[in-house]
């Protein structure tokens, strides 16, 4: 009876034991998933810049600051490593400055747009 008791109330004991936490995001997962936010959210704010390129209502001044300051800096700072970083094998930085330099004279020319 003693040994029947003992079993059950080890059984028991073990039973309630704290489960172990189930894994956590890997390092490399958290990275992924901050170059993904910074990523998307680099590539909300370069929309809106293209937006604004793209409107008849935009002022030249706009156009410019946006072609000559506002739109290299954000791409170079924040869109451009995001990317290197999510799809590194996909992209590198020679050919992602070169489709910068592409989009940024297409702008230019066809505003007439001088930095």
């Amino acid at each position: 009876m003693k040994k029947v008791l003992f079993t059950t109330l080890l059984l028991t004991l073990t039973g309630c034991q704290k489960q172990p936490k189930e894994a956590t995001a890997s390092e490399p997962d958290k990275v992924n998933q901050e170059a993904k936010a910074q990523f998307e959210q680099s590539d909300a704010i370069i929309n809106r810049y293209l937006d604004r390129l793209e409107s008849p209502n935009t002022t030249i001044e706009e156009k410019t600051r946006i072609l000559c300051k506002d739109y290299p800096d954000e791409y170079k700072t924040n869109y451009m490593p995001a990317l290197l970083r999510l799809a590194a094998k996909d992209y590198t930085r020679s050919k992602l400055l070169k489709d910068l330099d592409i989009a940024l004279d297409y702008y230019k020319k066809k505003d007439n747009v001088q930095c």
